[in-house]
């Protein structure tokens, strides 16, 4: 018996002609993800199935993180694979396997076989009951329940037989870098950790911008970003991550515009030079963690004058969500416990205490001719001194 993990997928299942290379996308990523667990594996795939051996020992609750953690996995089932002996060998095999696996025997189960190779001897109604009946001969504490079993016995006969006993899920969505690539505006909150996280599930390769404020913002506070891009780099491997210091602007800003106008300001000129980056990095659209009038700055109005600053589409994936719903993908994602930490950023120390909630775009436009004396230069050298890290945990 090999023991192994079948993966199974979803949507890449309807790519039709392009299935191919959805698939070949997610086998290295497989192999990706299994390289830095113990042990060594060999990822094969056959039709509509991905199937990863183990040549040696390994840890099976690392294998199962490293594999919960790649997008376009809908099912990850431990498995065991064999050669074709006969229906005694494979019968003989899953009953060793269930005595060894099945801690409490007193549940109900079915059968449930697939028989993809249409020249075995017995068909799938007849694998079901003869199996079925061995198990209850072995084990006659168990009892048969076709509608809600509490275990399903599958069995997919195939060029190789496979059964297994359990399904864990997996992310699902489509594998990174087939949907091209974005770039989020990181910060250190709760949000856009978990916007980046959402959009790189469609399989949406991510680098990110995160803007730094010395002195007002502390070296924890970058530490804090960098700790939250390589938790997203479990999911999405290394992320390319662009530091601005942003303070020049910033005290510009707040010396030279409308005070209630800050916020929205600011984030134009941030979108602005996310944008920069997101054409270096050959990126399709900017990601932020907006959601709909969460606070003032993301209001409709507030955020199609953001949006303004930009050329590029502007991707927000919470926008329908509420922060509890925010909250709770960060808690799944791994994400906040390090977004809560007291360091805050430059977004949150630069706030005014009436932002506008309507602004108008005449009128922000308006405002920012008082800054074209000097934000050009300022911009430019923003850019010029920005820190780039290749961050991976």
């Amino acid at each position: 018996m090999n023991k192994a993990f079948l993966l199974k997928y979803g949507e890449i299942a309807l790519k039709g002609k392009n299935r191919r290379i959805f698939e070949d996308v997610l086998v290295q990523h497989v192999r990706f993800a299994l390289s830095k667990v113990d042990g060594s594996f060999v990822v094969t795939k056959t039709r509509g199935r991905i199937f990863v051996e183990a040549e040696s020992a390994f840890d099976e609750e690392d294998a199962l993180g490293a594999l919960q953690r790649v997008f376009g996995i809908v099912g990850i089932c431990p498995a065991v694979l064999l050669e074709d002996n006969g229906f005694e060998d494979l019968s003989s095999h899953i009953l060793e396997y269930m005595e060894e696996t099945v801690e409490d025997k007193h549940i109900t189960f079915k059968v449930d076989a697939r028989r993809a190779r249409k020249n075995y001897p017995k068909n799938s109604m007849e694998i079901n009951a003869d199996l079925g009946e061995k198990i209850l001969d072995r084990f006659p504490e168990m009892s048969v329940d076709v509608h809600h079993p509490e275990m399903v016995v599958r069995v997919e006969i195939r060029e190789r037989i496979n059964f297994y006993l359990r399904e864990i899920p997996g992310p699902g969505g489509m594998p990174i870098g087939t949907n091209g690539s974005a770039q989020l505006l990181l910060s250190g909150g709760i949000d856009s950790p978990v916007a980046g996280y959402m959009v790189a599930r469609r399989g949406v390769n991510i680098h990110a911008t995160y803007f730094h404020a010395p002195p007002y913002t502390s070296e924890r506070a970058k530490q804090k970003v960098v700790d939250l891009a390589k938790i997203l780099s479990r999911y999405i491997g290394p992320v390319t991550l662009h530091v601005v210091n942003f303070t020049d602007i910033q005290m510009y800003i707040y010396e030279k515009c409308p005070h209630d106008e800050l916020t929205i300001i600011m984030r134009r000129f941030m979108m602005l030079i996310a944008e920069h980056f997101a054409k270096i990095d050959n990126d399709m659209g900017l990601v932020t963690g907006e959601s709909i009038g969460q606070v003032a700055s993301q209001t409709m109005q507030s955020l199609s004058c953001t949006d303004a600053a930009a050329t590029l589409p502007v991707y927000r994936p919470l926008i329908g969500f509420d922060k509890q719903d925010i909250i709770d993908k960060a808690l799944e994602i791994g994400t906040y416990d390090t977004s809560i930490l007291p360091y805050e950023d430059c977004c949150t120390i630069f706030v005014a205490k009436h932002p506008v909630t309507r602004p108008r775009l005449e009128r922000i436009e308006r405002s920012e001719q008082n800054l074209a004396e000097k934000i050009e230069e300022l911009v430019y050298t923003a850019i010029e001194t920005t820190e780039t890290l290749v961050v991976e945990e």
